[in-house]
Parts: structure tokens; sequence; C-alpha cells
């Protein structure tokens, strides 16, 4: 462990902190040497810097991954099982320490990083178990002397961009898919985050796997754009795992479709959250509390757009707002501190862009709307939203900051329709105990995952991906999430004496 810098904490294990890249079993630099630093947005203070690597550091990079892969696609699934699981229980026993990095580099309180890390080693338990149920097929085809089998097998290299809201989950639902499958990986973090993603690169080493299986890559947001060319365009990486902005994705796509790579994006959501005057109002309203509060509304799956019908509306936000000034805004270190910052100065910035163009339009701020300016870091207060009108761009938009909008609606119908009026289908929730209703909503909202009477839809054995321009394949679940770093491959057999 090595930095200029002095930690604003203390680690109860120090070797898990690392800030050079690692490629090969080995704590790289860049090839230019230079660096970037990472920053507390809970006080805009550095404490540490990465290696800000550019496309000459990929080949390097990718060739390992690709030696490497040689000969972890020959392991038994026994045995890639036996290393993630080894895997799990090497991040589970660090749990307090990578707490301890996600709070500084993400903001988000202590109790939300413990989260995260339950939610995140769902993944490398579940992808232990599918390691060893990649099964193929045989069977009769119409030609009586003949059989058909199918094998599956691992694509090859693959490339991991990752954001930085979430990034141990990321990092483990993508990697743990591809190791699982018998692929290996180059991840490339997102600037703001990369110290949890080479501590997790530090504890797959521990656990056995071997040099090259995952490799990272840190850079700058200056050179994030170059970097990530590089990776989609590299002819020996096979497969691309995004998850972003539709923008960035829409990019990632074009790049990869010059060589026909396999790509999967999870990107933007407008997620609607719809409340009907039978739900139970407990429920939606504890529900929709963690889902939209939770990481100040840094979520891709957040509730960005909250329907209630009429005859509820107005005591359901009088209650909410009752509720919102309970949060105590504060340092994710500190014990009663309930909602962080936000994770980058942009956030803050776009927060107030979405807010003055809402209250321009004739939109009604009932809380909050404003930077909290007593401090130096990245918060931005609570805030409530009601008068919300198409056209404003917080109806249109993903929000990605503690804001709230409550919309009203009167029928089923009107609300259906208000809800798939984005490009955007990645998630969708609906509140009502009409069990006729609730069945018409699942097939009839236009969103490639559907919450009834849930706000936490997202686990290990389910599968997780949009529809839209929310992008598309699945990360997650049984079968599919593996399937996506594999081929099938059939085989035709001619059987002499059968007819």
């Amino acid at each position: 462990m090595t930095t200029k810098h002095e930690l604003p904490f203390q680690l109860n294990k120090p070797e898990i902190f690392h800030t050079q890249s690692f490629i090969h079993g080995e704590w790289v630099n860049s090839n230019s040497g230079k660096s970037f630093e990472v920053v507390d947005p809970g006080t805009g203070n550095v404490w540490a810097e990465c290696p800000t690597n550019d496309a000459s550091d990929v080949n390097n990079a990718v060739k390992s991954c690709y030696e490497c892969f040689q000969g972890y696609k020959k392991l038994s699934p026994r045995v890639r099982a036996q290393m993630l699981f080894k895997w799990d229980s090497l991040i589970r026993e660090h749990r307090e320490d990578l707490a301890t990095l996600l709070v500084y580099e993400t903001g988000k309180p202590r109790a939300e990083a413990y989260g995260e890390l339950d939610y995140s080693t769902g993944f490398t338990w579940w992808f232990a178990g599918e390691a060893e149920r990649i099964q193929g097929t045989v069977f009769t085809p119409a030609a009586p002397d003949r059989r058909v089998f199918t094998i599956k097998q691992p694509l090859g290299v693959a490339a991991a961009l990752v954001p930085w809201n979430f990034p141990i989950a990321m990092v483990l639902r993508k990697a743990g898919a591809a190791l699982a499958a018998g692929c290996t990986m180059v991840v490339k973090p997102s600037p703001e985050t990369p110290i949890t993603c080479l501590a997790l690169a530090y504890l797959a080493d521990k656990a056995g796997f071997p040099k090259g299986t995952l490799n990272v890559l840190t850079t700058d947001l200056d050179k994030t754009p170059e970097l990530s060319e590089a990776l989609c365009r590299h002819p020996l990486v096979k497969k691309v795992t995004f998850t972003g902005s539709t923008r960035v994705g829409k990019l990632v796509a074009r790049l990869c479709s010059d060589g026909l790579k396999k790509v999967t994006l999870e990107l933007g959501g407008n997620c609607p959250f719809l409340i009907f005057d039978d739900a139970n109002i407990d429920q939606a309203m504890g529900q929709l509390f963690a889902l939209k509060w939770r990481h100040a509304g840094q979520a891709c799956v957040t509730a960005n757009r909250v329907y209630v019908q009429a005859s509820i509306f107005d005591k359901f936000v009088e209650r909410w707002n009752v509720e919102t000034k309970k949060l105590v805004v504060g340092h994710g270190a500190e014990k009663a501190t309930t909602m962080g910052p936000v994770t980058t100065p942009r956030s803050v910035d776009k927060a107030l862009s979405l807010v003055e163009d809402a209250k321009a339009k004739g939109a009604n701020i009932l809380m909050g709307g404003n930077k909290v300016s007593q401090s130096n870091g990245y918060f931005f207060e609570p805030t409530v939203i009601t008068g919300i009108t198409p056209e404003m761009q917080i109806a249109k938009e993903e929000i990605f900051a503690p804001i709230c909008t409550f919309i009203k609606f009167e029928t089923e119908d009107e609300a259906v329709k208000a809800a798939n009026d984005t490009s955007m289908g990645l998630a969708s929730y609906c509140f009502t105990k009409n069990v006729d209703r609730t069945w018409r909503l699942f097939e009839n909202l236009e969103a490639g995952m559907v919450g009834l009477n849930t706000g936490n839809s997202s686990a290990a054995e389910s599968p997780f991906g949009g529809i839209k321009e929310s992008g598309y394949g699945k990360e997650s679940g049984k079968d599919v999430a593996v399937a996506e770093y594999m081929i099938t491959k059939t085989g035709t057999l001619s059987v002499e004496g059968l007819v």
C-alpha cells in the first residue's frame, strides 16, 4: 500500500488498499506515467491517486486476458465455482474495509454501503452455483439417422465498462457471470470509484484465479472515451458489457458493431412508480422512500416519476413530506447520516438546472431545490416537486439526484399511457391490491422489469435488463446472464445402422 495522500480513514486490513492498475497479477502504472485524483464527495478532498491509462495501455491488458483464457476456459466448471466461492468468502471477510472504501468513493452512508455489499455478494454466490449448471442439449431431428447436439463454450475476453453509483455490485454482477462462463475480463471502473474495483481484483487474485483472469485499467474522465473505445475495438475482445447512460451506450454499440462483438447494455431509466387508491399506503410509502432516497437518488432503477391517484394524492404527498424532513443529510461516515452527497459535482449542477427549468415552467417546489452551501462536499437538499408537466426536463430526463416528483392521475389507462410516454424502459413499479389490475399493469407497462407492490426487484437470481432505449441483454438471473458470455455450437452426427 502506497499513497502520497493521507487517508481519512483506517482499514482493518490495509493490504486491501491499492491505487495502481492490475494487469496479469501485477500492480502497474500507466505508460504515460500520468495519474488522476480520487475525491471524497462528502468533503471535496483528494485521498488517493490512480494511473491515467489511455489507448496505449489496452493491448497489454487484453493480451494478458487472452493468454490466460487459453488455459482458463479448459478448467472444469467445478474449479471455476470453487474460485468464485473463495472470492465470495474473501469479499465477505473484508466487508468492513470495503464498506469504508465505498463510503469515501461514492458518498453513500455506511448502512447503504453494507447494503450494496450484501447485494453484491449475492452475485458471487449465485454465479458460483451457475458455473456447474451450464449444459448443452441432444435430440433426434427429422432425419432418423442423425443426432443433433449442442455445447456451450465461453466467448473469450470480455470488457466491462462500470459506473460509479454501485461500483462493487456492477463489477461482481458482470465479472461473476463472465468468470463462471469461462471468460476472462478487463474492467474499466469509473474515474470516481477505482479503489473498490482494485480491491476486488486483489481479492480475486487471493482467491486463486489465474493471472490475467481479471485485469483492471483505471483512468480519468478525459481519457475514459479513448480507453473505452480502444477496448471496444480491440480484436481480441469478444464481448463488451456497459452500464451507464443511453447516450454513451449508443456509442458503445456503434463501436462494437464494426467487430460484430456481443454487447450487453444496461442504460438509463426514467422509471415510473404508480400508486393506486387501493394500495397498501404504508407499503407503498416505505418502498418508495427506500427506493427514491437510496444513494441520494442515484440509481438507474430509482423512481423518477411518481404517479399517485387523485383521491389519495394530497394526503400521500403531505405524509411524504413529513417523512422526508426526517432525513439527515451528511457525510456517509457519520453515524447519524441517512442520506449522503451526490457523487459528482456534475450531479449538483444538473439537479439545479432541472429544478430551475421546472420552476420556470410552473412546477411547485414543496421542499428543497438547492445545493447545501455550508459544505465543500457535493450535497443537494432532498427536494419534492408537484405540478409536473410533460414539457419539463425533469419529466423527460433521468434525474439521478435527490429530487422526487409527484404527478396526479385519475384512471389506470391514463397512468399507463403517461408511464410509457418515455424512450426508456428499464423498470416500472406499481402498487395496487387489485389482482386483475396487477396483471394488466405487468403486461402493459413498457419496462424490462416491473415491481409489483415492491420497490426492490433486483437480485442475483432475477434477470436484470431493460427494453427500448434502456438497452438490451440480461445481467443476473438463471441461465440468461451466463449465456451472454457464451456461444452455442451445434454438432450434427450421422449414425449408421439406426434405420
